[in-house]
């Protein structure tokens, strides 16, 4: 049975770091156990995308919101959704050179843990999305 959690967070470190944590509580509730290598990847790409939105898409007095869709059979979409449009992620990780780039890095881990990625255009501002499947999963 499909499933979906939405929750608005502060867009400040400690709004990203919730997410995570409340993104894994909330793949338990679900049923996906909590330090298993799905809740993982999972967490880790609301890490990501979370950071990404507190450190390039703040708007001053502006949160951040964070969606996950659980499909019951293994794939969670993540959706973080930020208010800056003027400033979105380059095309594709590896765009970005990231080792002599201020950043970059945090897209390859996801791309890395993801089966795709992307990005959707929003009034006001942008939704960075991931595609995490659990080993085994059939999309």
């Amino acid at each position: 049975m499909a499933q979906a959690f939405r929750q608005r967070f502060s867009a400040t470190r400690r709004g990203a770091t919730l997410a995570r944590r409340l993104a894994q509580v909330q793949l338990a509730y679900w049923g996906v156990p909590y330090g298993c290598p799905f809740s993982d990847d999972v967490g880790l790409v609301v890490a990501e995308l979370a950071a990404n939105a507190v450190l390039h898409g703040q708007v001053a007095g502006r949160d951040f919101e964070l969606r996950m869709d659980y499909d019951g059979r293994g794939s969670v979409r993540v959706a973080v959704s930020d208010t800056r449009g003027d400033k979105g992620p380059p095309s594709a990780p590896g765009a970005v050179d990231p080792w002599s780039a201020e950043g970059g890095r945090g897209l390859l881990v996801v791309a890395a843990v993801a089966e795709e990625w992307g990005v959707t255009a929003r009034e006001p501002g942008k939704t960075v999305w991931a595609e995490v499947r659990q080993a085994g999963a059939r999309p």
